[in-house]
């Protein structure tokens, strides 16, 4: 009978370090880009269309000539993230992303926009309004609406508004709405300067 030789073993100390999950935190499931579904599929995470720039944490300074919160405002905290009208999309995501990487839970945060919709919510809204307002009453997940929908928006821990285009007198109305709506911090994306004028409209 012909002798099998058995198989080799690789040492321990040859297979290299083991690589063990950080303490406390599992790896963060990706979230698909939308895609055809019927009402009964579950949802999955908001889209992430395109390429992304680099993360840019929301730390950003306050606008200019805000020292403090005005009185009878909201006591959310103001952060800045400076970014073009093009990009406020990307920057209002990365933001989100950072905010759930450091363990905010998906349902305390509602992202505006002032412009075109979050193709998120253009894709729930294919769905029809019943199913897209039932999404946000369950308050189980991020969920993204345009900024003339601030009114029909419950309160939640933090509010992104992405200022992807102009902010006429409604949109500066329902910021103001919006600021009401963060408990606890309320984050721009897009440029300080149209955003620092809309502050100066009282928001």
């Amino acid at each position: 009978m012909p002798h099998i030789p058995e198989e080799s073993q690789i040492p321990e100390s040859a297979q290299g370090p083991r690589v063990t999950p950080a303490a406390g935190r599992t790896a963060p499931t990706p979230r698909p880009v939308p895609g055809p579904r019927s009402v009964a599929t579950p949802r999955p995470g908001p889209a992430r269309p395109g390429p992304r720039p680099t993360p840019v944490p929301p730390t950003a300074a306050r606008p200019a000539g805000r020292s403090k919160q005005p009185e009878n405002r909201s006591s959310a905290q103001l952060q800045l993230i400076p970014a073009s009208a093009d990009g406020a999309l990307a920057a209002a995501d990365e933001a989100v992303d950072l905010l759930l990487d450091s363990g905010r839970a998906p349902g305390d945060i509602l992202v505006l926009t002032t412009d075109a919709q979050h193709p998120w919510a253009a894709h729930e809204l294919s769905f029809g309004e019943a199913a897209y307002w039932a999404q946000h009453d369950a308050g189980d997940d991020v969920f993204f609406a345009h900024v003339s929908k601030t009114d029909r928006c419950a309160s939640r821990s933090v509010v992104v508004v992405a200022v992807n285009g102009d902010v006429d007198d409604s949109a500066t109305r329902a910021l103001s709405v919006a600021r009401e709506r963060a408990g606890a911090l309320l984050i721009f994306c897009g440029d300080p300067q149209k955003i620092n004028s809309v502050f100066g409209a009282g928001v």
